[in-house]
């Protein structure tokens, strides 16, 4: 038989509606309604000083090691604004602000940068999983609820986000191809800060783009400036709305850039440069949302003012709340729990000899 053409889709799209410069086109602008708006703009706003307080209660000690996140607000928020309360959002750890606007409490961040458990506290009618560190397995758990939504006939979704890095995990691939098999409705949004850690995403693969590997798994892929939230906001409608009807999943690359660390244990100057990062401060999403609330009339200078202060209010009083809650917070025998429904045996003997030492130290059997 001789050689011939195996027709595939090839083409991949790049969406772009608000630019660097604030420039809109406005044959793309979404129709979104001013309160939205003018919500979006708080919570990321709100976002960004949360992370530059947090990194200053990190420095002064306050805090243990966390992941910043400035520069992938709109990225984060755009995704996340299109879901229903019902629909399942699935974190990686560098998702504070759409954990903030799916309801997450700055004291609970706060909590779990110190360590207690606590601070990862899920309240039982929300569809929210806890962050997640490892890299891609989040992506396997959303798949999941994706698949289970769609074996229980609802018309819910399923959102999960990760980096650039985690396509180079197993994990990724796996979710992917199970989710372009089942036609689960799951909405796979990849942060591309171009690093993963220190790794530049020229050393992580061969292909031209992030998006383009939907292709593999029989799936629609975009990828999308994520520094407008525009334009993230009308791909994730895009992509919700095909969840829904059965239309099956889809894999969002948001091309944007982490401005500060990987985390506070990190030094990205060793592995990047100074110019680099400038250059994409001039892409700032935040300022460039702005720029456009303020032309199209929906917010004011004083308005944006007025919002700095009470932003300000509130950051403060929530790390004065968390740092009292501290004070009771963090009993260690709470380290048996949530492991297993039914506690075995040995686990049990270990959770009462741990108990009997911190009633009285030095006095457990044996050190009498």
């Amino acid at each position: 038989m001789p050689r011939r053409e195996i027709s595939i889709p090839d083409k991949i799209e790049y969406l772009s509606i608000l630019n660097e410069a604030g420039e809109l086109d406005r044959a793309l602008e979404p129709d979104i309604p001013d309160d939205l708006l003018l919500r979006l703009y708080r919570t990321m706003h709100l976002a960004r000083k949360f992370d530059e307080r947090l990194l200053n209660l990190q420095r002064q000690g306050r805090i243990g090691t966390f992941p910043p996140i400035s520069g992938q607000e709109a990225s984060q928020l755009g995704a996340a604004a299109v879901l229903r309360p019902a629909d399942w959002f699935v974190p990686a750890f560098r998702e504070t602000a759409a954990e903030i606007w799916r309801g997450r409490s700055l004291e609970s961040v706060i909590l779990y940068n110190n360590g207690f458990n606590e601070g990862v506290d899920i309240p039982k009618a929300s569809n929210d999983l806890p962050i997640s560190v490892p890299v891609g397995s989040q992506i396997i758990h959303a798949v999941g609820l994706g698949w289970a939504a769609r074996y229980r006939q609802t018309d819910d979704v399923a959102m999960a986000f990760f980096g650039d890095g985690a396509t180079s995990e197993g994990d990724f691939h796996e979710g992917l191809n199970f989710a372009g098999v089942f036609q689960a409705p799951a909405i796979f949004v990849c942060q591309n800060n171009h690093w993963a850690i220190s790794l530049p995403r020229s050393k992580q693969t061969r292909s031209k783009t992030l998006a383009q590997k939907a292709l593999a798994y029989g799936m629609p892929g975009i990828q999308v400036d994520g520094n407008d939230i525009l334009a993230v906001y009308t791909a994730a409608r895009e992509a919700v709305d095909r969840a829904r009807s059965g239309g099956g999943p889809t894999l969002i690359e948001c091309v944007t850039y982490r401005m500060a660390v990987h985390t506070t244990a990190d030094d990205p100057k060793r592995y990047r440069t100074e110019e680099e990062v400038e250059q994409w401060k001039k892409r700032d999403p935040l300022a460039r949302f702005q720029k456009y609330l303020i032309d199209k009339g929906v917010i004011s200078e004083d308005k944006i003012a007025g919002l700095d202060s009470e932003v300000a209010q509130e950051i403060q009083s929530a790390i004065d709340h968390a740092e009292e809650q501290m004070k009771t917070l963090g009993d260690p025998i709470d380290m048996f729990k949530h492991a297993y429904a039914e506690m075995p045996p040995y686990l049990q003997e270990q959770k009462e000899a741990f108990s009997r030492e911190i009633a009285a130290p030095g006095k457990e059997e044996g050190h009498g």
